[in-house]
């Protein structure tokens, strides 16, 4: 490869070379009178596999057949991840399926139709081609570039900065990719012969993860993946391309650190197998620098490991408050979690505690997990949990006995035969979406947590609903900072922390503004206590004051010079995404 900058100054040229063969540095939007004829669209229809879709808002039956069974279904179905990613027109946060006008106008499609608002279009795609296999998406990504068309790609809609559609723009629908491969023996394209892994599981860009761990564990194996109800999100797109943190990071490291090959589109529409042999460089860069930015993925082959027993940890703790914050007992609960992250995450555990605000309560609830991998090791682990556990017991019994009740509903270790037995009672059901969203996050070094606990809890604590997910550290620390593209602050953080917003359907304009600077504000209270470390590309603020250094640290301009070599012409846009900068807020015209 050639050196960065060299690779840096050469894209660049080729980009400008692409700009002006394009003729135009604005995309093609639906209405505008560059958009493709029917005709056009005839031929595209000739050469897939799937007729061609026409995506409307998930609501729009409750407004043109409210009596429909399509609206019944949607009143029903409104918070199903899965019911929403089957759903072509369909975000997992309704807000991203909105469209605010430069006059503060927002045009949606709400489910309350007592609103008294009408049904619009909002950002959602006007067309889609339903990609069933990678000559579907060559012929996608070929006319979406022949015609200089705004490419929206989508799986489930899983995403908290609304890259999977836009307003006026052409989709493709990698949702119906399904297929899943498990392989005996699996050597990578180009990789020596010797070179071999056991059981590796390649995953179409359309698999989620509740498929892929149900194929997984059918073999008997165990992946590192996301999680989330009903294991609707993607498990071979945005996930891997934003890093992918999960419950088993602090033992095996991020989904980044367990793939092995990823196979592409690129905006030329050349098939490509990317691996440490083939395409190294593109490899590197899929691997962390941001979804929908360099190419299409069409697969990904992950190494599994056989299914091992766990230990999982259990607290939900309570009080009835009109506060939305903590009392003194939950929020020692919380500092003393805080202190000890770092043991834990050193021992393996890892998984997912937050405060949960609720109709005039307060919860403070923990889901944690850690592989049984020898009697020492989990004997260790388990008394290092107990331990808090009945700490946490402790406050809570003094405060009550104080007058400040705190309810222990539950604080336990538990063991399950294999991982999967942990994962299905908890995540294989339920779905908490369809609600309008935005979140803020920071990823914490172990440094600053253990320098000064006491001072990281106080400042998270007053943050309504924060999460304080243990999906780094321990194994995902030991690999080095430039072993693939994602932000280098993941190998020195132990905590990732995440805040949110909401507003209900209907809101203004204002009223939404009002509610994210709220969060903007939170999230600064965050980045100030690591100002030098990074966010989650996704789950992150739309509102990062420097988005480049925030997502992708010091290795954005290697990503940007990497994504001029296999997308000179910009085809894949997205917000906050590499090369984004050089676009108009819309993502419509160059800058």
């Amino acid at each position: 490869m050639l050196r960065p900058r060299l690779l840096f100054l050469t894209a660049l040229l080729q980009v400008f070379h692409a700009t002006a063969i394009s003729g135009s540095s604005c995309r093609c939007l639906y209405g505008d009178p560059c958009w493709p004829s029917q005709s056009k669209f005839d031929k595209l229809s000739a050469q897939v596999s799937q007729p061609l879709l026409f995506p409307t808002p998930a609501a729009q039956a409750c407004y043109t057949s409210p009596d429909s069974a399509e609206c019944t279904e949607a009143v029903a179905q409104w918070g199903n991840g899965n019911w929403r990613a089957n759903h072509t027109g369909a975000m997992q946060s309704p807000n991203f399926e909105t469209f605010t006008f430069s006059n503060g106008t927002i045009e949606g499609c709400y489910l309350n139709t007592a609103l008294g608002l009408p049904c619009g279009r909002g950002s959602v795609s006007v067309i889609a081609v339903d990609a069933r296999s990678v000559s579907d998406v060559q012929a996608a990504v070929n006319f979406a570039a022949e015609y200089n068309l705004r490419l929206a790609i989508k799986n489930t809609g899983h995403d908290y900065l609304g890259r999977s559609d836009g307003r006026g723009s052409f989709m493709l629908w990698t949702h119906n990719m399904k297929n899943i491969t498990v392989h005996p023996s699996f050597t990578p394209a180009g990789a020596p012969t010797n070179e071999s892994y056991e059981y590796a599981i390649t995953l179409e860009a359309g698999v989620q993860w509740h498929e892929a761990y149900s194929a997984a564990n059918d073999a008997g194996r165990v992946l590192v993946g996301g999680a989330s109800g009903g294991g609707s999100v993607g498990a071979a797109g945005g996930w891997i391309q934003g890093g992918g943190h999960s419950a088993l990071s602090a033992s095996f490291g991020l989904g980044v650190d367990n793939v092995l090959e990823i196979s592409v589109v690129t905006s030329n529409g050349s098939y490509l197998v990317t691996n440490a042999y083939q395409h190294p460089d593109l490899f590197w860069a899929l691997r962390g620098g941001g979804g929908g930015t360099y190419a299409v993925a069409t697969s990904v082959t992950y190494r599994t490991r056989p299914s091992f027993p766990v230990i999982g940890a259990f607290l939900s703790a309570s009080i009835n408050t009109s506060s939305l914050t903590p009392n003194a007992a939950l929020s020692a609960a919380f500092t003393e979690l805080v202190r000890i992250t770092p043991q834990l995450t050193d021992q393996g555990w890892g998984g997912y505690s937050m405060f949960k605000p609720s109709n005039g309560s307060v919860s403070f609830v923990i889901r944690y997990v850690v592989p049984d991998s020898s009697p020492e090791s989990a004997a260790q682990a388990n008394a290092t949990m107990s331990a808090y556990l009945a700490h946490v017991q402790e406050l809570a019994a003094n405060a009550t006995q104080a007058g400040d009740s705190t309810v222990v509903q539950s604080a336990y270790t538990a063991s399950f035969a294999s991982w999967w037995d942990w994962y299905v009672p908890l995540f294989s059901t339920g779905e908490s979406v369809g609600f309008n969203v935005e979140l803020g996050s920071w990823l914490l070094p172990r440094d600053v947590v253990e320098s000064d606990h006491e001072h990281v809890a106080e400042t998270l604590v007053n943050i309504p609903a924060i999460s304080w997910y243990l999906v780094c550290g321990g194994a995902a620390s030991n690999v080095g900072a430039d072993a693939a593209g994602i932000n280098p602050a993941w190998r020195k953080a132990v905590v990732h922390v995440v805040g949110a917003t909401t507003w209900s359907d209907g809101a203004t304009l204002e009223e939404i503004n009002a509610a994210r600077e709220v969060l903007k504000s939170d999230t600064a209270k965050m980045r100030a206590l690591a100002p030098e470390s990074g966010a989650y590309y996704n789950e992150a603020s739309p509102y990062e004051p420097n988005p480049a250094q925030a997502f992708f640290g010091s290795h954005y301009n290697k990503l940007r010079a990497i994504k001029a070599v296999y997308d000179p012409i910009n085809l894949f846009v997205v917000t906050e995404g590499v090369g984004s900068d050089e676009w108009d807020d819309s993502l419509t015209c160059r800058k």
